[in-house]
C-alpha cells in the first residue's frame, strides 16, 4: 500500500494524529528532505523502523521504480514531503500514478493543507475554486498564463515564492486590472502569520516593501 501523509505547513500540533502512527510502522518512508523527516519525528516523539529513502524533484523520476518494486513486493511505503499534501506541487504524482497502474492501493493521511487554509482564510469566494501552482519564473511566460486566466470566473489560488511575490502581482494586476480583489497569506499557521486582503494594486505597493516566507495568493475570479 501507497500511503500520502500530510505533513504539517507551520506548527507540529497540527500534524494528523494518524502521522505519528504511520510513520512508526512504514516499511519504507519517502521524503523530500530526510533532515526535515528527522526533525519531525522528534517533534513528534517517534522512531522510525523503517527503510528511509530521499524523494524530491531531482530524483523523483530516478527513484521512482525503485518505490514501485517495494509496493509490488508488499511493503507499506509512505510518502512525505516537506510541508502539507504530497502530490499538490510536490513530488508524489509519479509514484501514484505508477502504483494505480499496477493496481496497488493508494490511501492518504489527510491534513494540513496551504491551498485550502489560504482559500478560507481568504474572504474571498469559495465555493467554486481552481489551484493553479506556482507561475512561470520568466515574465513572458508568466504573463502568457495569466492572460489565460483573465476570464476565468473561479477563485484562484497561486503559490509564489517570497522574492517574486511583488512581480507575480504585478503581471496579475496588469492581466486582472487593478480592483481585482486577492489575499496575500504568508507563513500560514506559524507564529508570523500575516493575512494581506485588497485589491492587486494595493498589494502591489505593499509587496515593493518585501515579503518573507512561504507565501499563498488567492485572487477572486
Amino acid at each position: 500500500m501507497l500511503v500520502l501523509a500530510a505533513t504539517p505547513i507551520g506548527r507540529v500540533e497540527d500534524a494528523p494524529p494518524r502521522l505519528a502512527s504511520e510513520l512508526a510502522t512504514a516499511d519504507v518512508i519517502a521524503a523530500e528532505d530526510t533532515r526535515r523527516l528527522r526533525r519531525l519525528t522528534t517533534d513528534l516523539g517517534v522512531e522510525i523502523k523503517g527503510r528511509i529513502v530521499s524523494y524530491f524533484e531531482g530524483n523523483e523520476s530516478s527513484r521512482t521504480p525503485t518505490l514501485l518494486a517495494d509496493l509490488l513486493d508488499g511493503n507499506r511505503v509512505l510518502l512525505v514531503t516537506d510541508a502539507g499534501m504530497p502530490s499538490v506541487s510536490d513530488p508524489g504524482y509519479r509514484l501514484v500514478a505508477a502504483a494505480v497502474e499496477k493496481d496497488v492501493r493508494v490511501t492518504a493521511v489527510p491534513g494540513p493543507s496551504a491551498v485550502l487554509t489560504a482559500l478560507a482564510v481568504s474572504g474571498l469566494p469559495v465555493d467554486r475554486f481552481c489551484f493553479e501552482g506556482f507561475l512561470p519564473r520568466k515574465a513572458g511566460e508568466r504573463s502568457r498564463r495569466l492572460a489565460n486566466l483573465a476570464k476565468e470566473e473561479r477563485t484562484m489560488v497561486f503559490f509564489e515564492a517570497p522574492h517574486r511575490t511583488e512581480a507575480a502581482l504585478a503581471a496579475m494586476r496588469d492581466a486582472f486590472g487593478d480592483g481585482r480583489g486577492a489575499a496575500v497569506c504568508r507563513e500560514l499557521t506559524k507564529t508570523h502569520e500575516e493575512v494581506r486582503r485588497g485589491g492587486l494594486a494595493e498589494l502591489v505597493d505593499w509587496a515593493a516593501e518585501g515579503v518573507r516566507g512561504e507565501v499563498t495568493i488567492v485572487v477572486t475570479g
